[in-house]
């Protein structure tokens, strides 16, 4: 059920995302052929100083040839750029349109307009420099001019920029400018959210499943968003607004990328096992990044930019290389791998292609890039959650493989006690004959004793175990139909997030929290919280208990702190108690005992079970079942005192107890061998116990033991 829950989440994430991919897309071809505008054909420039280029500018100064599009690589200098609005067919005279450049990364460009006698007469500025006087926040510099008949058809731009120099130039309608520019937004914000949402999705997915995959993914996603965003020049306007920053982000993030992309490329493909001889080499790449990075820093700009295409390409050619000979030795994350960096390399062909002018994407140059990055994180993400599948899958196999080894080990184990109960009772046989069968029936009898102690101990454990799990197996239904509660409220919120809150939308939203009592919800939630951590606690204190007290087989002497055993002991028998019964524990300052740990937690939970059995097996009206233990330090000895309210013995049995095959118990219920080990362990130990009791007024074990064995 795990896994299906696990694969049908991420199948329906996918859909939603994929909704949001092909959405802009079906919109994107539905006005492909709409006048989007028109793009200029020929251009003419020149290179001129700032100073004299405005002194002297003369339309003449320009090159007779003319270029399809401006590319110049990196110029410190001024760039003049001239086109025509002659070249142009179908533009309306006395019309208002907008002159666009496709390169967002420009910190300065100038447009001027000439009269009929090639005088200046007008110029308008846009560029990330002038970003304040740009209210739409478009990334392209942008001028709004009029076909008026006093005006030159011809158009000069002034240039100044700190990144190469490329870039085409379109005229449209102001209507069809600002119809693209509202998709193109839509376009980059679903990108974003997209990306934004596979972030936190797989960040979730590493802290629930604590694989370094995810946390690798999951950024190099974050980084490679934020490089796509970048590129296109919204970064500029939501992110930074710094000129410089900006044009270093656009490399800096891929910079990024290429270093989460790297270890998590080596996670995914397993580099280490299917292509052991390149693994370490692939850190040669984010190393190269980063050299790149620093000759962006410190101005090297049209080196940085080159290294970044040496880069890119490197990076594919080695990951569909490794891709390839992973998925050819059986691995089948490689083939999700494949796929996905096809799609990714898709769209990379699709920009170039449009970039040499063999298909015109208009406006949308860039899209086939977002739609790439975007379906190639999708499909890993596919491929992350398939691998949670692979693994479950392999950890079931394992733990069906130990669950019959365990049924197989039961087997033994019956078998063996079945020969066991064989030879006890064989030697049961022969105890009237001899005594040395006699003294080894009692030693199989001491063991009997044994067993029957770890008997009462795992019945303990099992008893108090499953409260404390059962609280939090009780609190999780609760506590998810309250997440999915709060889930929705969520949802709504971010439904009537995307645009201004009405009051409509207000109520309807007060409305939902009181249909769902959000603040009892919360404290719901955190009640349940705390009764798992209660839960976990009782836990912790009972594996501690058992730890202390399953020492029963050291035969080593040290010095041990009988507290820590008593404590053990009561921990292990509380269910016995069934609460009914009143324990006041007053513990003296003692020092450590040197003993047998193991022996001497015997000595404790045989006595004080019988206190117990005798305090519930036996109840006085009117009285309340109370448990008392002592402890004292007197003249180098500790002394224990363990007291009961109970029934008491009268002193014909007071006098037997310590007698071995003495009981008071009925037939099958006691061996009679109990307090006569309790007596040798002591006797043993240096020490000394003994007994007081009177009928119905309960009963006291004494217990002296010396400090040290010596």
């Amino acid at each position: 059920m795990n896994n299906l829950y696990v694969y049908l989440r991420s199948i329906g994430l996918s859909l939603f995302l994929i909704l949001f991919v092909t959405l802009p897309i079906i919109y994107y071809l539905g006005i492909f052929s709409q006048d989007e505008g028109l793009r200029f054909e020929q251009y003419d420039y020149f290179v001129s100083d700032n100073k004299q280029a405005f002194e002297r500018l003369d339309l003449k100064n320009f090159n007779n040839q003319s270029f399809q599009k401006i590319d110049l690589g990196v110029v410190d200098q001024d760039v003049f750029v001239k086109v025509d609005l002659a070249d142009l067919k179908g533009l309306n005279r006395d019309s208002t349109y907008i002159v666009e450049i496709s390169n967002p990364s420009f910190r300065e460009v100038e447009l001027m307009r000439f009269d009929t006698e090639g005088k200046i007469v007008s110029n308008q500025t846009s560029g990330t420099a002038y970003s304040k006087s740009n209210p739409l926040k478009n990334p392209n510099p942008f001028f709004s001019i009029q076909t008026a008949e006093d005006y030159s058809s011809v158009l000069v731009f002034r240039i100044n920029s700190r990144v190469p120099l490329e870039f085409d130039a379109s005229i449209s309608p102001t209507n069809s400018f600002f119809q693209n520019y509202s998709l193109r937004l839509i376009i980059i914000s679903s990108y974003f959210g997209i990306m934004i949402a596979l972030f936190l999705y797989n960040f979730i997915l590493y802290f629930s499943v604590k694989d370094k995959v995810y946390l690798f993914y999951c950024f190099y996603i974050l980084f490679i968003a934020l490089a796509q965003v970048s590129l296109s020049g919204y970064s500029y306007f939501f992110l930074m607004e710094n000129a410089f920053l900006y044009e270093v982000s656009i490399i800096g993030f891929t910079t990024l990328s290429s270093i989460f992309v790297i270890p998590f490329f080596q996670l995914f493909l397993k580099t280490k096992v299917y292509v052991p001889k390149y693994d370490r080499w692939l850190y040669l790449i984010p190393v190269s990044y980063v050299i790149t990075l620093i000759f962006r820093v410190s101005g090297n700009v049209a080196l940085s930019y080159s290294l970044t295409d040496l880069n890119g390409m490197v990076l594919a050619i080695c990951f569909f290389t490794i891709g390839i000979i992973a998925a050819r030795k059986g691995y089948r994350s490689a083939y999700f791998f494949l796929l996905a960096w096809s799609f990714l390399l898709f769209g990379l062909v699709v920009y170039i292609l449009h970039n040499q002018r063999i298909i015109d994407l208009g406006s949308y140059a860039n899209f086939p890039l977002l739609a790439g990055t975007a379906i190639e994180a999708l499909l890993l993400s596919f491929a992350l959650a398939d691998k949670i599948n692979i693994l479950k899958k392999e950890k079931e196999k394992e733990q069906l493989d130990k669950l019959d080894a365990l049924k197989e080990n039961e087997r033994l184990i019956k078998e063996q006690n079945i020969h066991l109960e064989d030879m006890v009772r064989s030697r049961t046989e022969e105890l009237e004959m001899t005594l040395k069968n006699l003294q080894n029936t009692q030693t199989q009898l001491v063991n009997q004793e044994k067993m029957a102690s770890l008997g009462q101990l795992t019945a303990g454990i099992a008893h108090e175990i499953n409260n404390p799990i059962n609280f939090v197996s009780s609190n999780i239904s609760p506590l998810k139909r309250d997440l999915k509660d709060i889930l929705e409220l969520m949802e709504v919120y971010r439904e009537k997030g995307k645009e201004e809150f009405t009051e409509d939308s207000k109520s309807e939203i007060m409305d939902l929290e009181e249909d769902i009592e959000i603040e009892y919800l919360l404290e719901e939630v955190e009640q349940l919280l705390n009764g798992m951590e209660d839960g976990a606690k009782r836990t912790v204190e009972i594996v501690r208990g058992l730890k202390l007290f399953s020492r029963v087989d050291e035969q080593d002497v040290k010095k041990v702190d009988l507290h820590d055993g008593i404590d053990s002991t009561l921990i292990l028998l509380n269910s016995t108690m069934s609460g009914k019964i009143k324990l006041t524990k007053n513990y003296g300052p003692i020092p450590q005992v040197e003993c047998l740990a193991g022996k001497m937690n015997q000595v404790f939970m045989n006595i004080i079970s019988n206190a117990i059995h005798a305090l519930n097996d036996h109840p006085i009206e009117g009285r309340e079942p109370e448990l008392t233990i002592n402890t004292s330090y007197e003249n180098d000895r500790v002394i224990v005192k363990i007291a009961d309210n109970g029934p008491g013995m009268p002193p014909h049995v007071r006098d037997k107890i310590f007698e071995p095959f003495f009981t008071t118990k009925p037939v099958g219920k006691g061996t009679g061998l109990g307090l006569s080990i309790v007596y040798t362990i002591i006797e043993n130990h240096k020490g000394h116990i003994k007994v007081e009791s009177e009928d119905q007024k309960g009963t006291i074990f004494t217990i002296d033991l010396p400090i040290n064995q010596n």
